[in-house]
């Protein structure tokens, strides 16, 4: 994947999920796709912060939005590698955070939430 590319997929990443669309958002991911966050953690139990699957995955998203009628992200920057994105946003509390997601073709196969402190 090369820098355009990467930051075509990044802008609509942010405007999927910026229009809170679950059937947009989730386009990008494999069926048997592995999501790590420590906000998984939290919301689902039993997780341990790990999502298998892309129906699960859906599920927990869809509480996400549900506990956050205000999300918005806003772009800060991407980042490529060999068959990886890291897109760096900041949320509408202020706090910035990355997603870092592994391609296998045009799919997310696995990705890892990465959060830095809430503001103050």
């Amino acid at each position: 994947m090369n820098l355009d590319r990467a930051q075509g997929f990044a802008e609509e990443w942010v405007a999927g999920w910026n229009s809170r669309d679950l059937d947009r958002i989730m386009r990008h991911y494999a069926d048997d796709v592995v999501f790590r966050s420590p906000i998984a953690a939290r919301l689902i139990a039993g997780s341990d912060g790990t999502i298998r699957g892309k129906e699960a995955l859906r599920a927990y998203w869809a509480e996400g939005l549900r506990l956050n009628p205000q999300l918005r992200f806003q772009l800060l920057g991407v980042y490529v590698g060999v068959g990886s994105v890291v897109i760096h946003y900041r949320k509408q509390t202020g706090q910035s955070s990355c997603e870092v997601l592994v391609f296998g073709g045009d799919l997310v196969v696995s990705g890892w939430g990465t959060h830095g402190p809430e503001p103050d």
